[in-house]
């Protein structure tokens, strides 16, 4: 995957859960689904690089499953994005 790629799908894998959170704490959340609140903060920032059960407690902490969670990033990232060169 080209780098320039794997950062904005971490930006908007960022920006869209702070979206879906709304107000809940970063430190609230933490506690709650076992998150340390700096990875948190760090994935919001686009910097890093979620795992799948990371995904999937942050999925759980917005009330969604985890194919919803990954359909809203999606929904965020331009329609023709590639991450595999043809």
């Amino acid at each position: 995957m080209q780098e320039d790629v794997k950062k904005l799908i971490c930006l908007m894998t960022g920006k869209t859960y702070k979206m879906l959170r709304g107000n809940k704490s970063q430190y609230v959340i933490g506690a709650e689904y076992g998150i340390p609140s700096s990875v948190i903060s760090e994935l919001e920032r686009g910097r890093k690089d979620p795992q799948l059960t990371t995904i999937f407690k942050l999925a759980e902490s917005c009330g969604l499953k985890p194919s919803e969670f990954v359909a809203k990033i999606e929904e965020a990232l331009p329609s023709d994005l590639k991450v595999c060169d043809d």
